[in-house]
């Protein structure tokens, strides 16, 4: 079956999904995007996904695409024609399609709105609980507002390669000050000596990750302690534990940090308790 995307108003072939050359994402990396979990034919925190994308929009200023309701619907029919139960769907809008220039195009202009879906084989993720990820720290460099989630990646992009280049799967962020930030497309978390789930603040430096503040939400059912502030390097390499969430990997355990072991060099029980009551707090909405 040949997958189906959406683009601004029309269903069509993967293969022939198209927007115009001179679109602003294109040229100038002019929007922002989300991305959701869908499991066993649940899409997983699709309020708090659609509330970051409205929040992204209007900081850079970007039209809504649609009101909220037609956009569910249609995120819903993506994804039923492509029949996924368990996977993903990607969701896009730039500023629209204009002639280039770096101002803002005429008022009026209409955002561009894609959004495809596909299937993933849980299969993968299930091995990376189970035996962990090593990663590597590079030297943060990105934009000062990571806290939008734009298509503007290329630092990502680099340092994942660089991650890969080294045997690693992923890249941690490192500030000035020596203080951790986020990984490439992850938010980071500590499991402390003393047993504290330690996550740097969502205020500045990283993205208010929705998967991390669910996991915040599933450490409160949990009664796990947690403190929301920096830690350096050191700090990380000496915790109990490490580990990453994204939407697309709740509490993925860290086993090794350029070329260290974390604590035993096996993912946690913090990380494995959290990741095991993740699906009964998460809010789950049917396709």
């Amino acid at each position: 079956m040949s997958r189906i995307a959406y683009v601004n108003g029309r269903y069509l072939p993967h293969s022939d999904a198209a927007i115009h050359i001179e679109d602003r994402g294109f040229q100038f990396a002019d929007g922002v995007y989300e991305v959701c979990e869908v499991r066993d034919g649940l899409i997983i925190d699709l309020t708090r996904h659609l509330d970051r994308l409205d929040r992204s929009l209007r900081e850079l200023r970007i039209a809504s695409p649609m009101a909220r309701e037609p956009l569910k619907l249609v995120i819903r029919e993506v994804l039923r024609r492509n029949r996924v139960r368990n996977g993903l769907f990607y969701l896009q809008v730039t500023r629209g399609v204009a002639r280039r220039d770096h101002y803002f195009p005429a008022a009026g202009t209409l955002p561009t709105l894609t959004i495809t879906a596909k299937s993933v084989d849980p299969q993968p993720a299930r091995a990376r609980y189970e035996t962990g990820i090593k990663v590597i720290t590079v030297p943060e460099n990105r934009w000062d507002r990571v806290d939008i989630k734009t298509v503007g990646l290329l630092p990502n992009v680099l340092v994942k390669q660089q991650a890969k280049d080294a045997g690693a799967q992923d890249a941690i962020f490192v500030d000035a000050a020596g203080k951790v930030t986020e990984a490439a497309s992850s938010n980071v978390w500590i499991v402390s000596a003393d047993g504290m789930l330690v996550t740097r603040p969502a205020e500045h430096g990283i993205l208010r990750g929705v998967t991390r503040t669910t996991v915040l939400d599933v450490a409160a059912s949990l009664s796990v302690p947690v403190e929301e502030r920096e830690f350096t390097v050191e700090e990380m390499l000496a915790a109990r534990e490490v580990f990453l969430t994204s939407a697309t990997g709740s509490c993925v355990p860290v086993v090794a940090v350029d070329g260290r072991t974390i604590a035993n060099g096996h993912p946690g029980s913090v990380a494995a308790a959290l990741r095991g009551a993740f699906l009964h707090i998460a809010e789950k909405t049917p396709i």
